[in-house]
């Protein structure tokens, strides 16, 4: 599979997707307009072992509603992903078995190479 959960509105992941052009062959699916499914979810967990390492704690919702403060569960971190395409750390990056999730420089590098391999 070659594909890249993203949101269209986010500066970061423009940037982001403009430096691991040419993308040919990857579909792209902007997560607030197209709602990420319950199975491609698990799929992620499948590949990064975990709910948590999806989940972005910099959303701002996660301080606003006091997130931050209890301690989440790998079902709460799966059901807040569900629920608001916020709580996704991105992009996501799919490149065959492959998983790259955030924008770290490291991480970035890591698609790059992968994608361009």
């Amino acid at each position: 599979m070659r594909k890249i959960y993203h949101l269209s509105s986010c500066d970061t992941c423009q940037r982001i997707i403009k430096e691991l052009q040419p993308l040919e062959g990857f579909e792209l699916q902007d997560i607030k307009s197209e709602a990420m499914t319950e199975n491609q979810v698990e799929e992620m967990k499948t590949l990064t072992g975990s709910y948590e390492a999806l989940f972005s704690k910099r959303a701002r919702l996660f301080r606003q509603q006091g997130w931050h403060e209890k301690q989440l569960s790998e079902a709460d971190f799966k059901k807040l992903i569900l629920a608001h395409y916020t709580f996704l750390k991105r992009p996501v990056i799919f490149v065959k078995d492959q998983i790259f999730v955030g924008n770290s420089k490291k991480v970035v590098e890591a698609a790059k190479a992968a994608i361009h391999s």
